[in-house]
């Protein structure tokens, strides 16, 4: 069996390595029960707010984030909660929880342990401190929260899945490729390389499938995911409905370049210190198999 791989792009941490009642949950979709986690007046909450009205109005906002970032965690909440306040949340996904996990049948009472509980939560990958703000924000408005990821048992599948080519253009197919070398460090066989990119693209038609049970009239969308899912050009886009206004934030660290027109917006955030992620990745690669 192949090794289990991340895709620790410039900037990912070490660490990283459904559809059901969804007609139920809509009718909650509105205001919020119960208070929003949000800092009433903080000057941050208001900026966020304003930012975000110049990407409305979008049936899917896809929002791009640097995992290690924690201002990227505060921002994502903050997004959340102007968008539960106003009653334009349709509903929260997440690549942090596996497709058939979701929060549809809780209560907007229901308590962090209920909602880990029902997302099928692992700490050890996706620390719920970084993310429990923005879930519970979602879960407190009465919106459902969704697993968009690709489920670790159909990793395996997709890699052999040679369809899975043709579902990117020729040229961002190659780029994919690319990405999936430089994100690991050049360390991976080039053999890996067209398999890992399966299961990259594997992960972005699954997220898209999510966001698509989600979708209500005159609502928004989130999807929260690493800035590699949400590239216009090689992402989650790529497998959206044509009809949908579809939006993409990128959340980045410090300063730094895209490709043009691979996200609508890109909010900087202060850099972070210097981390040798391929040092990491070098140690796991090596490690013998447990």
């Amino acid at each position: 069996m192949p090794p289990t791989l991340h895709f620790p792009l410039p900037g990912r941490p070490a660490f990283l390595l459904a559809c059901a009642c969804l007609l139920g949950a809509a009718g909650c979709a509105g205001r919020p029960e119960l208070p929003i986690l949000e800092q009433t007046g903080s000057r941050s909450v208001a900026q966020t707010a304003a930012r975000l009205d110049a990407l409305l109005p979008a049936d899917v906002l896809l929002v791009g984030e640097q995992h290690d970032a924690l201002a990227h965690h505060d921002l994502e909440q903050q997004i959340v909660s102007s968008l539960a306040a106003r009653g334009l949340l349709a509903g929260l996904a997440l690549e942090m929880a596996d497709t058939g996990a979701s929060t549809a049948q809780l209560k907007p009472s229901s308590s962090d342990e209920e909602a880990r509980t029902a997302l099928k939560w692992d700490d050890k990958a996706w620390p719920w401190k970084a993310y429990g703000p923005a879930v519970m924000t979602a879960v407190r408005a009465g919106v459902p929260v969704l697993g968009a990821n690709l489920p670790r048992a159909q990793m395996a599948g997709s890699m052999r899945d040679a369809q899975l080519d043709a579902r990117l253009p020729g040229p961002a197919l190659k780029a994919q490729q690319q990405a999936i070398r430089i994100g690991h460090c050049n360390m991976l066989p080039e053999s890996q390389i067209t398999p890992m990119a399966r299961i990259q693209i594997a992960k972005d038609i699954t997220m898209a499938a999510t966001l698509h049970q989600l979708l209500l009239p005159g609502k928004t969308v989130v999807l929260l995911a690493g800035n590699a899912h949400v590239d216009r050009q090689l992402g989650v886009p790529q497998h959206l409905r044509a009809d949908l206004a579809t939006k993409t934030l990128r959340l980045r660290a410090g300063t730094g370049s895209e490709q043009a027109g691979a996200f609508d917006s890109v909010w900087t955030t202060a850099v972070l210190p210097e981390t040798d992620y391929c040092a990491g990745l070098k140690t796991q690669l090596t490690s013998p198999a447990q």
